[in-house]
């Protein structure tokens, strides 16, 4: 399953409403760290069909990005009935970011 793109209009429906957990990637098109994380996710998002893989860009839509204090990208958040559970900061290898986001 792809890494599919979210905006500050479909949030709410697509994350926050989700009957399953939905991970996070803030990111931006400029952050090299972001490129690195990104085939990691969509590698994971493959693997797993009991969670959502979704990705926001911060430039694109920055409500979304201040509503979760988001100031350092790639942020990665698992988002649980509505409420960020786990987080992750950083270009971080596939095993690190699977422990801090319970995966």
């Amino acid at each position: 399953m792809a890494v599919a793109e979210v905006t500050d209009a479909t949030f709410e429906s697509d994350v926050l409403r989700s009957e399953r957990p939905v991970i996070v990637d803030f990111w931006a098109p400029w952050c090299v760290p972001c490129r690195r994380v990104s085939p990691i996710l969509e590698e994971m998002s493959e693997a797993r069909e009991d969670v959502a893989f979704v990705k926001v860009n911060v430039d694109d839509n920055p409500s979304t990005a201040m509503n979760y204090s988001i100031s350092s990208i790639p942020t990665i958040a698992r988002f649980e009935e509505g409420q960020v559970t786990q987080q992750a900061i950083g270009a971080l290898p596939k095993n690190q970011l699977s422990a801090q986001l319970g995966l």
